[in-house]
């Protein structure tokens, strides 16, 4: 490659392959939100049939999270190293024949083994998916259309309660139902993502030259060569996985994993256990299931109000605000357990709406701020460090309620926002507007790099 500004690229137009390609990366997100929310609903039926206690029950519920730790770290090994393409439908087909055999599940292990590997499928596709659609993507339109994924999130979650609230009306066996649906959407997405093509970067990044230059002309026009796509900058040459670790690229994965981790516990915790948190703060029935629901539907209007300021407002101050105020919402939530109903649904409307910043940056940072060499790897181990801790809040969740009580537990979740505040203040980097090769440089041209504080 030779040396280039990248303009003709990092400066195109939104098409029609740019817009499909956005919705079907969206796939993995929308089954994560699908699988990791159906789970608290059909919990409410397989506790009691399987006399699962406080511990089984929190393992069965951050089962998939654990798997999401293994396979997106797998994930984004094997992503940098065979590419992004071919492991693009694959993974979804894991998630397809583990689904169907929860349907058989006839034990607590059997379950936990099975969304164990739904999750590390789940997990391998963060990486191939975020890192695919990156490295197309027009500098103006990468933020918005990344963090878009997390929307998706939030549609496969309140799909998932959707469903689950229908099939609990089935009968006895209505949770095998639940868990075995998520078949359906993931064999949609493997159809809709056959003839994806491969990412250029990559293929320029391994020599391939000819390749990238016939997917650069298939994409963006016949008069596009490769010369057209921006050379890495030097100072990333032959890094690898370990180089991230010890280099100048540390620092970013260290805010990276640290602000992930803080912004998923509370929010991975409430969707695991909605109803038994809503129940303990004495909304049951009826109103905890409109509870719910409309904190579900509150979650994706914050992300989605956040897509419109990912670019206005800012990477850097959208992630400080969004864990200032959304853990206001919680300390709230943890000093007056006992107020009334109204004030309780609309103090978590509130969490849900103002943590979209934190939640949509999830999948803009780490793909922004690591060179196409190592981006797989890069988002696929900053998203395994956020779930061990997002899994270890998952399994507490039921002990904490019964031993600390829900004003505890909202307390505990406060004290975590407020962690990945102090971090983001310290730490977080803007990349507003560069290029993709500018925002993974060690010395970005117009911003504060990663691990030096910059004004709000």
């Amino acid at each position: 490659m030779t040396a280039n500004t990248g303009n003709r690229l990092d400066d195109a137009p939104l098409s029609r392959f740019h817009k499909k390609l956005a919705l079907y990366s969206s796939g993995g997100p929308f089954l994560d939100g699908y699988v990791l929310s159906v789970i608290g609903v059909a919990m409410t039926q397989i506790s009691p049939q399987m006399n699962l206690s406080d511990s089984a029950e929190g393992l069965i519920g951050a089962s998939a999270l654990i798997g999401i730790f293994f396979g997106a770290f797998a994930g984004g090994r094997l992503t940098d190293r065979f590419g992004r393409q071919v492991l693009y439908t694959i993974d979804l087909i894991a998630i397809i024949v583990c689904s169907v055999a929860q349907f058989w599940a006839t034990d607590p292990v059997w379950l936990f083994i099975l969304r164990l590997l739904i999750g590390m499928a789940v997990g391998a596709d963060y990486p191939i998916a975020t890192s695919l659609l990156a490295e197309f993507t027009p500098r103006r339109y990468r933020g918005p259309l990344l963090g878009g994924l997390v929307v998706m999130w939030f549609v496969g979650a309140a799909t998932a309660y959707l469903v689950g609230e229908i099939l609990l009306n089935i009968g006895d066996n209505g949770w095998r139902w639940m868990l075995a649906s998520a078949a359906l959407p993931a064999t949609v997405i493997v159809l809709l993502r056959l003839g994806t093509p491969e990412s250029p970067r990559w293929l320029a990044n391994k020599g391939r030259t000819r390749e990238a230059e016939a997917v650069l002309k298939k994409v963006y026009g016949p008069d596009v060569t490769i010369a057209d796509l921006p050379e890495e900058a030097e100072e990333r040459e032959n890094v690898d996985l370990k180089a991230i670790l010890r280099s100048g690229y540390g620092g970013r994965m260290l805010y990276i994993s640290t602000f992930w981790t803080c912004s998923i516990i509370p929010l991975f915790a409430v969707y695991a256990f909605g109803p038994k948190i809503l129940d303990a703060l004495r909304l049951e029935g009826g109103l905890a299931n409109i509870g719910e629901a409309m904190i579900t539907v509150m979650f994706l209007v914050g992300c989605v109000v956040a897509l419109f300021c990912v670019n206005r407002m800012g990477r850097r101050p959208l992630v400080i605000h969004s864990f200032i105020w959304s853990g206001l919402a919680l300390l709230l939530l943890g000093i007056f357990p006992d107020a009334p109903s109204g004030v309780i649904l609309t103090l978590f409307a509130l969490y849900a709406v103002i943590i979209g910043g934190t939640q949509i940056l999830q999948w803009v940072y780490p793909n922004e701020l690591f060179p196409t060499e190592v981006r797989g790897s890069a988002v696929g181990l900053a998203s395994s460090a956020s779930r061990i801790g997002a899994a270890a809040g998952t399994y507490l969740v039921p002990m904490a309620l019964t031993g600390w009580g829900v004003g505890g537990t909202m307390l505990a979740a406060a004290a975590i926002n407020a962690v990945g505040a102090v971090v983001s203040v310290l730490w977080a980097p803007e990349t507003r507007g560069m290029a993709l090769h500018e925002a993974a440089s060690l010395t970005p041209r117009t911003s504060h790099p990663a691990g030096r504080p910059a004004r709000i």
